[in-house]
């Protein structure tokens, strides 16, 4: 439904994204992750047809970004960072308005107002000026206009900046239902927003994507090595000799030292080694007692920073 293949953008010799290439499936839900200033922006205006590229190509639904413009458009909605509104006009005003600029009949225009109406709670504001609603309201409106013509894509640049924590939970509510009718792209540098919100995370940083995958399989490339925690009441020589017989274990150490507590230990095995039941059935065959046992991931938090801080180290 996205692609983007081999794009580079340039601002006089500077190079704001360097050849980035990612797809976002039909009715995936995208995670555009980076830090501030690391290229998020600039490659969802490119997306959008809002800037061309100096090199590389951009197609949505399969209509290039340059040469099909107008097709490609059609199928996008976008809530830019800063949403463009006229804050003199009313909510209604303003939803008519953007959709007679993009061609829609005056029939369809009323029907679409009322249903995006209802679809982003906005009822109790529909005769409002937007210069007086609050910033959440004014968010909501954004997407509002942005699926108002039915797009097939919705691209969301840093949707919930700048708003209060309650309104962050709505908003973020009402992405997660537009996602089971869209293909969705949502560019930010929230870390728990990317966790609630995307199935798969495409992180950039200095103008280059530095990975792509489901956090689950980022930690897993990150980490190197399968690991899990087990708290095990037991003589702890015994346990460790038992534990490091398992089949694909590397390494087994204790991993509190505190006295009397239940001792916890790390096992490290080969990556792709799934060893929780084994390790499992070593304690029992052991007489101790198995008080936890979970397998040891990273945060999302920690995923990110390892990715964007790494050169720096």
């Amino acid at each position: 439904m996205i692609e983007v293949n081999g794009v580079t953008k340039y601002f006089g010799n500077f190079p704001a994204i360097t050849d980035i290439n990612f797809q976002v499936e039909q009715g995936e839900v995208v995670g555009f992750l980076g830090p501030n200033g690391a290229g998020k922006s600039t490659t969802m205006k490119i997306i959008t047809g809002f800037l061309p590229p100096t090199s590389g190509s951009a197609s949505v639904a399969g209509y290039d970004i340059v040469n099909e413009s107008l097709e490609a458009r059609r199928h996008i909605g976008y809530l830019p960072e800063t949403v463009p509104l006229y804050t003199e006009m009313t909510v209604r005003e303003y939803l008519d308005y953007m959709g007679r600029l993009r061609g829609m009949t005056s029939d369809r225009v009323r029907a679409r107002i009322d249903d995006v109406i209802d679809i982003c709670h906005l009822e109790d504001y529909y005769t409002s000026i937007i210069g007086k609603l609050s910033k959440g309201f004014r968010q909501r409106l954004g997407i509002a206009q942005a699926i108002l013509h039915e797009p097939d894509v919705l691209v969301l640049d840093e949707p919930t900046i700048g708003i209060d924590p309650i309104q962050v939970v709505e908003t973020r509510q009402l992405i997660k239902d537009l996602g089971g009718d869209h293909t969705l792209i949502v560019s930010t540098h929230i870390l728990p927003e990317v966790s609630q919100l995307c199935e798969r995370v495409i992180v950039i940083n200095e103008g280059e994507i530095v990975a792509t995958d489901d956090p689950e399989n980022l930690a897993k490339r990150l980490l190197g090595r399968e690991r899990v925690d087990l708290q095990v009441k037991g003589a702890q020589q015994e346990v460790i000799a038992a534990l490091e017989s398992v089949e694909g274990v590397e390494e087994v150490r204790r991993i509190n030292i505190e006295r009397g507590v239940i001792p916890q230990y790390r096992v490290e095995s080969e990556s792709g080694m799934e060893i929780r039941a084994a390790l499992a059935q070593k304690v029992i065959e052991g007489g101790w007692e198995l008080h936890r046992l979970e397998a040891v991931t990273m945060s999302l938090e920690e995923i990110f920073l390892k990715l964007t801080t790494e050169d720096e180290e």
